[in-house]
């Protein structure tokens, strides 16, 4: 099947959408409540999957596998108060927008987007990101977005398990 094309990629994105799930399911959330139980489940589907088996049947062809993700995630569980206007982006990780208030010694600053080659929405945009495990939550209903949000998974921050791309390169087991 792969046989006929010099490169081939397939994207499982199973692993983002469990840790997203890990947020919204409450039976996700006891199942995977520390970061041991939530590699657990993760080995537990690869074993099983559909991917797996793939990768096995792949191992004894003549193919070289590169494997590796978009980005990482980070367990989060410490609320960062920031309030924003209507057009303020919804990622607890990062926020952009023109009217954001936040102490600046909380979060990691970008003034310019322009600057490091991000997109502006305005002229007075700017980009603010959550550094180690903090994540954003407006004072609005504080407290009821903390309790749903702290423990879960998450990504669009700047901490090393996020931006650090791990890859592997999978040779053909007759090489």
């Amino acid at each position: 099947m792969f046989s006929n094309f010099d490169l081939t990629i397939l994207v499982y994105n199973f692993i983002d959408i469990l840790s997203h799930a890990n947020t919204e399911i409450e039976v996700l959330r006891e199942l995977a409540d520390n970061d041991f139980a939530y590699r657990s489940v993760i080995v537990s589907w690869f074993k099983h999957s559909y991917l797996y088996e793939l990768l096995k049947n792949l191992s004894v062809q003549n193919f070289y596998i590169i494997l590796t993700t978009d980005h990482g995630s980070i367990r989060v569980n410490n609320p960062i108060k920031v309030i924003g206007d209507r057009k303020t982006s919804v990622n607890l990780r990062y926020k952009t927008g023109k009217n954001l208030q936040y102490n600046p010694k909380e979060v990691f600053e970008i003034s310019d987007p322009h600057s490091i080659h991000l997109p502006k929405s305005s002229i007075s945009s700017k980009y603010i990101f959550a550094c180690s495990n903090d994540f954003f939550a407006y004072p609005n209903n504080y407290n009821y977005y903390v309790s749903y949000y702290r423990n879960t998974y998450q990504h669009g921050g700047i901490s090393m398990e996020e931006m650090i791309i791990p890859f592997a390169i999978l040779l053909p087991k007759n090489q």
